[in-house]
């Protein structure tokens, strides 16, 4: 068996979400995003460019304990309000896409019908 040059990915391994903390971090914010408990992406890690709360670090204001205590709180809160357990996208489904079908069908009336009077 040949050894791959592509390295091995944990891109696909699910997220837990973090343990409530008096001190939460950034980590933690992005942790529950990726974990799926906002309700609105798949439990898979995300890996993101710059990480949350970083342009805060570089104004010279990191966000406090406080302020990422509430942003993890309102990112949870709309999914568990309603009752939801999961959002769409836990469900692997998004629906027959309508719109984008009709209108490659309707283009391709007028093409045929417009052929077919340049040809007669």
């Amino acid at each position: 068996m040949t050894k791959s040059d592509i390295p091995p990915t944990h891109t696909i391994n699910p997220i837990d979400q973090p343990p409530d903390s008096d001190a939460p971090t950034a980590a933690m914010l992005k942790a529950d995003i990726d974990s799926g408990a906002s309700g609105d992406k798949t439990e898979v890690f995300d890996p993101g460019m710059a990480m949350l709360g970083t342009c805060e670090e570089a104004s010279g204001t990191p966000l406090t304990p406080a302020q990422l205590a509430w942003a993890r709180r309102q990112e949870t809160f709309h999914r568990w309000k309603n009752g939801l357990k999961t959002g769409i996208a836990h469900h692997k489904r998004d629906g027959f896409p309508i719109t984008f079908v009709g209108f490659i069908v309707f283009v391709g009336v007028i093409l045929v019908s417009g052929i077919s009077m340049v040809r007669t």
